[in-house]
């Protein structure tokens, strides 16, 4: 947490010191500004990234068995064309 702490100043500090330069166009100000949050987001994220999981231990999931019945489809001829249906099967 005092890394996380002192990563935040730091950022902020480099922050505050791009915005108190006056730029000569509006333009040149906007690099500043992108690269601060640039550094900042990779800091936080990094920080958040190394933090520990909030879960507290291994977890086990059993394997759901598998459903009793099935549809499946089947080809069948009903006397002029062979048509498809979906026919339940139980095993």
């Amino acid at each position: 947490m005092k890394m996380t702490f002192a990563a935040v100043v730091a950022v902020a500090t480099i922050a505050a010191g791009s915005l108190t330069t006056t730029p000569a166009s509006a333009q040149r100000g906007l690099g500043a500004a992108v690269a601060g949050g640039i550094i900042g987001g990779a800091i936080v994220g990094g920080a958040i990234a190394s933090s520990r999981p909030a879960y507290g231990g291994p977890v086990y999931v059993e394997e759901a068995p598998p459903p009793p019945c099935r549809y499946v489809r089947e080809r069948f001829w009903d006397g002029y064309a062979w048509r498809f249906r979906h026919v339940e099967v139980c095993d």
